[in-house]
């Protein structure tokens, strides 16, 4: 297995970059092959480029990518660049769009998820509303803002709707041109973030070729809602496996919430 990683010196210093340095130590201390590459083209001009110190393989290898969601392009470039060193990213360009954004999942996991609603434009918002009802979570195909706060995620009324699709619509690394409106999922908790967001008793489930690789709790910190029993995790696992099954792609995380 060969990893492709962004960890660097330049990276800013938040939560995301310590996990992709995290990520990559233990990557190292498995013995996997380590490669670093560039967050964007910005230097190196291009994909071939970014990856002109890896070395063309003899036999095909597989490998994953530390780092942040890149755009579909970049994706797709990485990949192609890649391939030609006989190295294969896990999901293919196809694969990541369907792992990735929401828009491209939602036909497959329509029973397993909370009614949703795909805008395109800010004219959609009423009848998005008349769709799903009030109130909404609102969120971009790729992520949502949910470390932002209640605030800029839930909408009581198709004006509060219509201001936070109009900001997310300029986040298009969280978007790509398209912002989800969700019906509203209240999730057992127990604590609330600085913010105001319910730290609901969440599940991340990482999956390849269907079988769980392992699962975590969503949320940093000390939660007594934290720990499974043996019938919750089965629970949890079996419905992440569900869902994998459903999307059909090699590596998927699931995340998985409870009522």
């Amino acid at each position: 297995m060969i990893v492709f990683s962004e960890a660097s010196e330049q990276l800013a210093p938040s939560s995301s970059a310590n996990d992709i340095r995290a990520a990559t130590e233990a990557a190292r201390l498995a013995g996997r092959d380590i490669f670093y590459i560039p967050q964007d083209f910005a230097l190196c001009e291009n994909a071939d480029n970014a990856l002109w110190h890896v070395p063309p393989q003899k036999q095909k290898k597989r490998a994953t990518w530390i780092g942040y969601i890149p755009d579909f392009e970049r994706y797709e470039q990485i990949y192609e660049a890649a391939r030609k060193k006989n190295i294969h990213l896990l999901n293919s360009p196809p694969q990541h769009k369907i792992a990735q954004e929401f828009d491209a999942a939602y036909e497959r996991l329509r029973e397993l998820t909370p009614r949703s609603f795909i805008l395109t434009s800010l004219e959609e918002c009423q009848p998005a509303i008349e769709h799903v009802g009030l109130p909404v979570f609102v969120k971009g195909v790729v992520q949502s803002r949910k470390a932002r706060g209640w605030r800029v995620c839930v909408a009581e009324r198709v004006e509060e709707l219509r201001e936070l699709a109009s900001y997310l619509f300029e986040l298009e690394n969280r978007t790509r041109g398209r912002v989800v409106v969700r019906e509203l999922v209240h999730l057992r908790h127990n604590r609330t973030s600085a913010q105001e967001f319910p730290l609901g008793r969440e599940y991340r489930v990482f999956l390849y070729e269907h079988r769980v690789l392992e699962l975590g709790y969503y949320w940093e910190g000390n939660d007594v809602l934290s720990d499974l029993s043996s019938d919750e995790r089965a629970q949890v696992t079996d419905l992440a496996q569900e869902a994998s099954r459903r999307l059909d792609v090699p590596f998927v995380a699931i995340d998985i919430g409870q009522k």
